[in-house]
Order: structure tokens, then sequence, then C-alpha cells
């Protein structure tokens, strides 16, 4: 059957936009040789008929000056023909490069979309406002032990503020007068003056006067106490 009906040829599959815009863009380089060629030709043209008389000769170079300019003309009808297709296709890629864009951008947002919906069926807004109210109630219950273990036991509770207010501002005024100076409490101890905080009288001069009927009494040393007698000496 393949002998009598032959094999269907393979089909190429169709030239890529960046395949054809490359193709034209070679194709369009080549013209502009050709078109920098024909302006030496040109030139050359110009600077003999500069340079001949008016005549045969003159008409001659100034004919092969007009075929070569008629062929620069078509060239450059070419060239301009190759930039618009150019100019096409870069659109039309950049419109299919936007496409897939927009096709990858939708890919991204219908997965992201379906992650989420995914973990909102995890999470629940009432499960979240329950769990914010044990908070808030765990921490009510740490308050409160934080204020009764910080109670102080000394205090006592009928203590009136009017009075610690003016024990507070007698502090101050206390203080205020102390400030210019050093306060009492800091000030060195003054020497007492302990005969006169003991008020003892003054030690005797001279021999007390003996009493009557006391005519043997002991002398007395000038403390006014007793004297010992002097033992003699004895040879």
């Amino acid at each position: 059957m393949k002998r009598v009906f032959g094999v269907k040829a393979k089909k190429e599959p169709p030239p890529s936009i960046e395949d054809a815009n490359e193709r034209i863009t070679k194709r369009g380089d080549t013209v502009d040789e050709k078109i920098k060629k024909l302006d030496v030709e040109l030139n050359r043209y110009k600077d003999q008929i500069k340079k001949t008389r008016p005549g045969p000769m003159q008409d001659g170079i100034k004919a092969r000056a007009m075929r070569v300019l008629k062929q620069k003309r078509m060239y450059e009808g070419q060239r301009d023909m190759l930039y618009n297709q150019t100019f096409n296709l870069d659109q039309v890629q950049f419109a299919a490069e936007g496409i897939k864009d927009a096709q990858q951008t939708m890919s991204a947002l219908k997965s992201a979309n379906k992650d989420l919906k995914g973990m909102m069926k995890t999470v629940k807004i009432q499960d979240i406002d329950n769990l914010q109210d044990e908070m808030m109630d765990l921490m009510d219950v740490s308050n409160e032990i934080q204020e009764t273990l910080g109670r102080s036991y000394s205090v006592p509770d009928d203590i009136d503020e009017e009075d610690l207010m003016g024990e507070l501002d007698a502090l101050e005024a206390d203080m205020e007068n102390e400030s210019e100076g050093v306060p009492s409490y800091l000030q060195p101890d003054k020497e007492s003056d302990f005969d006169s905080e003991l008020n003892l009288p003054s030690a005797p001069t001279g021999q007390t006067a003996v009493p009557h009927g006391r005519a043997n009494a002991q002398t007395e040393d000038e403390l006014g106490l007793p004297a010992v007698p002097r033992a003699s000496l004895r040879g």
C-alpha cells in the first residue's frame, strides 16, 4: 500500500516569530550593503562629471550614474519594506509575549487561590475569636496573681491618704531647708561636756573641818578621803 499511495511527508512546523524576524533582518542587512556600494559608485560618477566637459563623454557618464541611481532607489524601497515587516513582527512578538505573561499570571493566581482555599478550611474565624477570648481571660488571671503576690503585708488598709500627703509635704519642706547645707543626720556629733552632764562638784582644795567630838578623827587628804598612815621605819 505504501508503494502504491506513497508515504505522507511530515509537515515542518511553521516558522516562529523569532526565526522570521531574524531572516528578514539578514535580508535587510544585505540590501544595505548593496546600497552602500551603489553610493560609492555614484560618488565616483559625480567626480567624473565634474572633471569632464559637457559633451558626449559627460552624457555617457550621466547615463551610467542614472542607472545606478535607479538601482539605489529600488534597493531603498526593498529595505523600507523589510524594515516595515520587521516592525510588524516586533509588534506581534510583543503582543504574544504579553499574552504568555498573562497566561502565566493566571496560572499562578489559580494555584495561589487553590492553596488559600485549602488553608482557609483549616482556619475558622470562630476558633480565632475563642482563642482571643481565652488569651484575654488568662491575662486577667495573670494580672490578679501578680497583684496578689505584690501585696504588702505591713501596710494597713485604713491609712488616710491625706495624712500621707501631709507627711510627704513635710519631708519635702525639710529637704528644701537642708538643701543649702549638709543634712542634720549627716553632720558629725559634737563633743559633749561630760562634767556639765554629770553635774559633779569640784574637788576640795584644802582640809575639811573636823566635826565636833571627833578630835581623834583621822586626817584626810586633799580629796577628802582618810589619809593612809605612814608606817614608821624602825632601825
